[in-house]
């Protein structure tokens, strides 16, 4: 590798910062945290690069979109320390990551399709019975706190954070004061906790529950879930174009 810095034009750290909308200083960051290898130095003490330090600076810039900016790093650094199957691992991390966000898309989309819509005398009958229940104890199929949470893999203090974002509404049973959570508030945590998953603040998902809520189907999702997928399909991309990358500064290191 030694010999391939030494070899061809030499860069100032301008030359490898313009045409990337980068500062000179940022170049400088990127070589100490050691995305781009060592620079050599001139006799005054100035730094300066080859081409294989421009190519290590489009791999990392290529990564960032798909991976992020701190796998792209740890992904480089494991590059130029010599350790590629540590490179190999975290990009095969980052894919199936990839791969488990687009599981939890279709999971959303099936438990969206599951909710049949409600006419508004089925809302009012639905009302009722929930007026009924409240006068008379806990509903047949409502649950608790814990085996709701239990359920979904989250603590109950995350449960009562989405109570207090209107995201879920449950009940106080009036003998034990107690949550109940019936099929209504199930079915919005459930869907929080798949949107969360997606990467959705819980502000954007207050008006989608809302919504939902409202409608009672699929519909009120539809934009939400069309972005999600927009995102995915667009890091599938940046994730070959950055490998693409990647290969070339692998190629360039001989």
């Amino acid at each position: 590798m030694g010999q391939n810095l030494q070899t061809g034009e030499r860069l100032r750290p301008v030359d490898l910062a313009r045409g990337h909308d980068l500062s000179t200083q940022a170049v400088r960051n990127y070589e100490e945290a050691g995305i781009l290898p060592a620079a050599a130095r001139t006799p005054h003490g100035y730094r300066t690069y080859t081409s294989l330090h421009a190519a290590a600076l489009r791999a990392f810039l290529a990564l960032v979109p798909g991976h992020g900016h701190q796998t792209a790093a740890s992904i480089m650094r494991a590059v130029n320390e010599g350790a590629v199957e540590e490179a190999f691992r975290l990009l095969d991390e980052s894919h199936a990551q990839l791969l488990e966000d687009r599981r939890t898309l279709q999971a959303v989309e099936t438990a969206l399709r599951d909710l049949a819509p409600t006419t508004a005398p089925e809302r009012e009958a639905a009302a009722g019975r929930a007026a009924a229940g409240r006068a008379a104890g806990p509903a047949p199929g409502g649950t608790f706190i814990g085996p709701l949470a239990g359920k979904l893999g989250i603590r109950p203090a995350t449960l009562r954070k989405w109570e207090r974002a209107g995201l879920v509404r449950p009940r106080r049973d009036p003998h034990t004061g107690y949550r109940v959570y019936d099929e209504a508030d199930v079915r919005d945590a459930r869907l929080t906790h798949q949107l969360r998953r997606g990467g959705y603040l819980l502000e954007q998902i207050a008006p989608l529950i809302a919504r939902v809520r409202a409608a009672g189907g699929l519909e009120p999702l539809e934009a939400a879930l069309g972005d999600w997928h927009r995102r995915l399909s667009a890091r599938g991309r940046a994730m070959l174009i950055g490998a693409a990358e990647l290969e070339a500064y692998l190629r360039a290191r001989g």
